[in-house]
């Protein structure tokens, strides 16, 4: 069974950093995409980042320059370092991939169950 866990969520100061971490588990042909997406409290799910398999960058405008992702292959996981973090940044961080899993003839979106990031002082 194919499964998207998310770690290193928590509670920093502004200011501060995190690294949160996204390892998928199971047996996969293929992963292409992957990345992150947030949903603060009474908000949409939004967009943070994301890495495609040649490893392009996607990053929205509220991070660009203060958030990096990055993945590693063999370890079939991706990174988000977010650095100088900032109260807007509070909300749960979602990882997804775009997987191929055994038994499937075709990629499918895989989702995380979420971790929680609170930038408060």
């Amino acid at each position: 069974q194919v499964q998207v866990v998310e770690s290193g969520g928590g509670l920093v100061q502004p200011g501060g950093s995190l690294r949160l971490s996204c390892t998928v588990s199971g047996v996969i042909f293929d992963i292409n995409s992957m990345g992150w997406y947030r949903q603060a409290p009474a908000k949409e799910r939004e967009l943070v980042a994301a890495i495609s398999a040649t490893e392009t960058t996607n990053y929205a405008d509220p991070v660009r320059g203060r958030f990096t992702i990055a993945r590693d292959k063999a370890k079939k996981t991706v990174y988000l370092q977010m650095n100088n973090l900032k109260p807007d940044d509070t909300a749960v961080y979602y990882c997804y991939g775009d997987l191929w899993p055994r038994g499937s003839d075709q990629y499918s979106t895989y989702w995380g169950q979420g971790t929680q990031v609170t930038v408060s002082s």
